[in-house]
């Protein structure tokens, strides 16, 4: 039975090496920002920088696997129904980049979410890695500019992640409301995941 990642918030689980972790784009238009941490030592987590060194790949692939900080395959990339537009490029979002964006006060942020995911299940971030931001689409030019675009992902779409070792997978509804990296309404959404195997 898939499990809600409630919009705006985090969400983490206990994951056993060979399990399969389906993220899915219930609404079709969520960004979901994920993390994986060796559940040995948590300071050993998925790396973007390190797994795009090894891939070659600014967006990840089937096939591809993410490596750790330590250079460890951690998930791999099974099946991608959502278009196979993703980021891992951006860093979460957090309170600093509201103020940036002109929020006064305080607004949900996917730091935040990380830290909460973590906390019901009793655990500490030993810091907010670079996220895969799936569902993200961040395209690029020629030139090297970047644009913050809706995702092409459609409802219902997922991707599904094969565990390489036993993890903790942590997720945020990313609570973006300014931008429109959820959707053209600028609402974030509900999205779910389901631990399969």
């Amino acid at each position: 039975m898939p499990e809600t990642i409630p919009a705006r918030s985090g969400k983490a689980a206990f994951v056993s090496q060979g399990q399969l972790i389906k993220v899915i784009n219930t609404h079709g238009a969520q960004v979901v920002d994920t993390w994986a941490f060796a559940r040995a030592d948590l300071t050993e987590f998925m790396s973007m920088e390190h797994s795009r060194a090894t891939s070659h790949h600014l967006i990840p692939r089937v096939g591809d696997g993410m490596l750790t900080n330590h250079r460890r395959p951690i998930l791999t990339i099974i099946e991608d129904t959502a278009g196979g537009i993703h980021d891992t490029l951006m860093a979460a979002c957090d309170r600093y980049r509201y103020e940036e964006l002109g929020c006064e006060g305080y607004h949900d942020n996917c730091t935040d979410n990380l830290a909460a995911g973590l906390a019901a299940l009793g655990l500490s971030p030993p810091e907010t890695p670079s996220p895969l931001n799936l569902f993200m689409n961040i395209p690029w030019t020629g030139s090297g500019e970047l644009s913050f675009d809706p995702p092409v992902s459609t409802p219902g779409s997922y991707v599904a992640l094969r565990a390489e070792m036993d993890l903790v997978i942590a997720f945020s509804a990313c609570p973006q409301d300014i931008l429109l990296i959820n959707g053209i309404g600028c609402k974030p959404t509900d999205a779910h995941f389901e631990i399969l195997g």
